[in-house]
């Protein structure tokens, strides 16, 4: 997985993607340190281990900008996507897979080269949204969260379904392009798209950093 990148190629990669996304006319909005949150969706072993032993390539993004918005006092959550080993709760989405991430197996453990801090939010899920079955819609409230900024795996899958139901629930959704993985670039790509249309501000991960290092 997200094989189409590399630690080298994956700045000019996201100038690619970002170029080619300008005849969108996407907003010029930056998200407001004060009223952020970042998402990391499912950076766990069964996705980001493979091929690389380290992790992908997007994994040293997602810290940049756990670590900037640590330091600005804001919320860093976690998702980790895993089934009850009774398949339970696989629903309508184990029927389609044939097979899920099961609670308390290496797969289903965040990766390591991930910084996560004690104070961050991690919780499980067990659908595509971040929303459903869960207390995320809680916390942002609890926090007051108006921004999101939405990372991880898989960009077409869990990232893109997140943020869409992050925007029709009235928050402006960040999405940077080179923060989240699939399985090929035109999947990638193709959410880029969605997203740059109709649902969030495309843009690279710098340009968030900049903002909350100011």
């Amino acid at each position: 997985m997200i094989e189409y990148v590399t630690p080298e190629t994956l700045d000019e990669k996201t100038d690619e993607w970002l170029k080619l996304l300008s005849p969108l006319g996407q907003k010029n909005w930056l998200p407001d340190p004060g009223k952020s949150a970042i998402l990391v969706i499912d950076c766990q072993n069964f996705f980001v281990s493979q091929p690389e032993p380290d992790g992908a390539p997007i994994l040293p993004v997602i810290n940049e900008l756990s670590n900037a918005f640590r330091d600005a006092g804001r919320p860093v959550i976690f998702t980790r996507h895993m089934h009850k080993k009774d398949q339970s709760d696989f629903g309508a989405l184990g029927e389609w897979w044939g097979e899920n991430i099961i609670e308390d197996t290496w797969e289903s453990e965040l990766h390591l080269s991930l910084d996560v801090e004690p104070d961050d939010i991690v919780f499980r899920k067990n659908r595509y949204t971040a929303f459903h079955g869960t207390d995320l819609q809680e916390i942002l409230t609890k926090n007051g969260v108006r921004d999101i900024v939405v990372t991880g795996v898989m960009t077409n899958l869990c990232c893109e379904t997140t943020a869409r139901d992050a925007f029709v629930r009235d928050y402006r959704v960040f999405f940077p392009a080179d923060g989240s993985g699939t399985v090929s670039e035109e999947m990638h790509f193709a959410t880029l798209m969605n997203i740059a249309f109709g649902f969030g501000v495309v843009l690279k991960s710098k340009q968030i950093v900049d903002v909350f290092r100011q």
